[in-house]
């Protein structure tokens, strides 16, 4: 596999571009080139340079495979990647605008009982170009362009844990929100989290204010480790730690993930403690009817259990919101479409 010209900044682009002996207008050339979602075979350049560009780096790093539109108008993408891997995200459209959700690794290793994603493991990390090139590549696919974008806002919530991947997401980050590209700010993008507490205090330090998201899905934990493995290295009190050093750092409000499971954490007595946990704290829960993986035997609520729990919520003083669900009926959750792909197609996609 051949280098990615998407994981440079517009900076290192000028120094190549400078190293090959070229103009110094030809890397603002590549650059918006590549931001507006092209190949490196149809960038707007001379014949000797783009032959050059396809010796060293991969003319498409990250295409569409499949794509699959919901009855509520969320789009699902199957990527494949040049080496012939493949990952997945999601574009869910919003009055305020839409919002992409990006994968930051094939497969997973954290091992969430809830997620699809973790069921192979972690086959490698995405480099930052490839986690640009799904926003890239659908902006274009989508219409959009560099001065009215059709992704407006974007999460770190498909495969993969981001902060597993830490330096790969920080250029990512970089490259994403830079002045020339697709520019879109750090505001409009959400991270999100199982809870890697050192990373997490890391990044509170690297001056990047999204919103940081964190998967949380229990009061204790002893239930946290039922479900999520990661757990066993880090506690809540840990968790809410690095949350606090990262709204000093930001002034950013945080946002618990808490997936609604049927006989596991949706009672009134998890509501009560989840408020007594995070009361007083910045922050916002964000309820979640659990997306059910036919792999695992977790099973989601009913939509009357969870608004119960999100009154319960509202009525301890926990500002809350419950999930609308979007792309169930096209395997909305993570990893589902790659997982189903790979075991109906045994040749290379």
């Amino acid at each position: 596999m051949k280098r990615i010209l998407q994981d440079l900044s517009y900076e290192e682009i000028a120094a190549l571009v400078r190293g090959y002996g070229e103009p110094a207008f030809r890397a603002k050339q590549i650059f918006e080139g590549l931001m507006q979602g092209k190949t490196l075979s149809a960038l707007p350049v001379s014949a000797s340079l783009r032959a050059r560009l396809l010796d060293e780096f991969e003319d498409e790093p990250v295409r569409i495979r499949e794509q699959f539109t919901s009855k509520d108008g969320t789009k699902k993408y199957l990527f494949k990647l040049a080496d012939g891997n493949l990952i997945e995200g999601v574009l869910m459209k919003y009055k305020y605008g839409n919002t992409q959700c990006v994968s930051t690794q094939v497969g997973c290793r954290m091992g969430c009982k809830f997620c699809a994603s973790t069921l192979g493991g972690r086959i490698r990390d995405l480099s930052a170009g490839e986690i640009l090139g799904q926003i890239l590549t659908v902006n274009r696919a989508e219409g959009g362009n560099l001065k009215d974008r059709a992704v407006t806002n974007v999460v770190l919530m498909g495969s993969g844990e981001p902060f597993d991947n830490y330096d790969n997401v920080v250029r990512f980050l970089r490259n994403l929100t830079a002045e020339g590209g697709i520019r879109i700010s750090a505001r409009n993008v959400s991270l999100s989290t199982c809870g890697l507490v050192p990373e997490m205090r890391k990044f509170a330090k690297e001056g990047i204010p999204l919103t940081l998201t964190v998967s949380l899905h229990a009061t204790t934990d002893a239930e946290r480790a039922r479900t999520m493995p990661i757990a066993n290295r880090y506690t809540i009190a840990e968790i809410l730690a690095a949350c606090t050093e990262y709204f000093e750092a930001t002034g950013r409000r945080y946002i618990f993930e808490y997936s609604l499971i049927e006989g596991e954490n949706a009672d009134m007595v998890h509501a009560k403690e989840l408020a007594q946990l995070l009361r007083g704290r910045p922050c916002h829960v964000n309820l979640i009817r659990l997306n059910e993986v036919k792999e695992r035997d977790l099973k989601g609520t009913s939509e009357e259990t969870a608004q119960k729990f999100l009154e319960a919520l509202e009525s301890l003083g926990i500002s809350a919101t419950l999930r609308r669900s979007m792309g169930s009926d096209i395997g909305g959750a993570c990893g589902q479409l790659r997982a189903k792909f790979i075991s109906k197609n045994s040749f290379d996609p």
